[in-house]
């Protein structure tokens, strides 16, 4: 069984047995369709919608998609993240954080984290200029910045470690 969680606030059990689809144990009949213009089409319990998906995160296990103009976002729950879950753990919290390299060889302008800063992912920790370009490097996850091994004005190598995060 799937725990398929939308928009942060409703959670709902669905599973497929003897070829037919329940949610929260109720039978439902649905279809998707990929269309060749990129939306999707979907019939749910006989009524038609039509799905325009923005973004997909494998590793996080969600989705983000709109219909008729509203934006859900969808979490699902497998099994083994369930059972994780009620053993107090899941597999976010088991993941290591990696520490922020250099991707490549440049200056560092301008460090934008300090030790002990919760940073969110997405969020930008430091400038690089490399190639004449200015390139700010993000955070792939959310964390903690536990030390920043660079100074500005500093010129870096491939692959120097720039900030360790926990």
């Amino acid at each position: 069984m799937l725990q398929i969680t939308v928009n942060n606030n409703n959670t709902l059990d669905v599973e497929k047995l003897d070829g037919q689809w329940a949610i929260n144990d109720i039978p439902a009949s649905w279809d998707a369709q990929r269309q060749p213009n990129g939306l999707i089409s979907v019939l749910y319990n006989g009524k038609s919608f039509t799905a325009i998906v923005e973004t997909v995160d494998i590793k996080n296990k969600t989705l983000s998609f709109r219909i008729n103009g509203q934006r859900h976002t969808v979490t699902v729950k497998e099994p083994i993240d369930q059972l994780l879950s009620s053993m107090g753990m899941d597999l976010k919290s088991l993941q290591k954080v990696e520490p922020v390299k250099a991707p490549m060889p440049g200056m560092v302008l301008k460090v934008l984290v300090e030790p002990g800063q919760r940073i969110n992912k997405g969020d930008g920790m430091l400038v690089l200029e490399a190639m004449k370009m200015e390139n700010i490097l993000k955070a792939s996850a959310d964390a903690t910045v536990k030390s920043v091994k660079v100074n500005e004005r500093t010129a870096v190598e491939k692959g120097a470690i720039l900030i360790e995060l926990e």
